[in-house]
């Protein structure tokens, strides 16, 4: 099993930067897929961005490409989503999860979803 914790959202303004973080538990980290999923309110909640086990292939949706960056840390069993530019259209709540994958499937089942941070961008 795999728990998984993320920080680092708070507010900040349009045009300026946040770095989120995930951090799970277990030994087996480096074998999951992860993606970062986010959910403004009263919508649905939508991709945002993946990367394989390796780290080597990083899908990104159209919203967010060019703006964000996901990396990851095997050894520190932690995954990054770097936030630049970012807009009021950004906000929501920002969750990461892991899929037993080696590369992400944006439209797969996600097993092990963290509680949430939460990113506001005031205009």
């Amino acid at each position: 099993q795999v728990q998984l914790v993320e920080s680092g959202g708070g507010l900040v303004q349009t045009g300026g930067s946040l770095r989120l973080s995930c951090a799970a538990s277990g030994r087996t980290f480096s074998s999951y897929a992860m993606g970062w999923f986010r959910q403004a309110p009263g919508k649905e909640r939508e991709f945002v961005a993946g990367i394989s086990a390796s780290g080597g292939m990083s899908p990104y949706s159209d919203s967010v490409k060019g703006r964000f960056t996901i990396s990851r840390d095997n050894a520190k069993n932690t995954v990054y989503l770097q936030m630049n530019s970012l807009k009021p259209e950004d906000t929501a709540v920002y969750y990461c999860a892991a899929q037993r994958a080696i590369v992400p499937v944006p439209t797969g089942l996600f097993d092990y979803w963290g509680q949430g941070t939460q990113v506001t961008v005031s205009s």
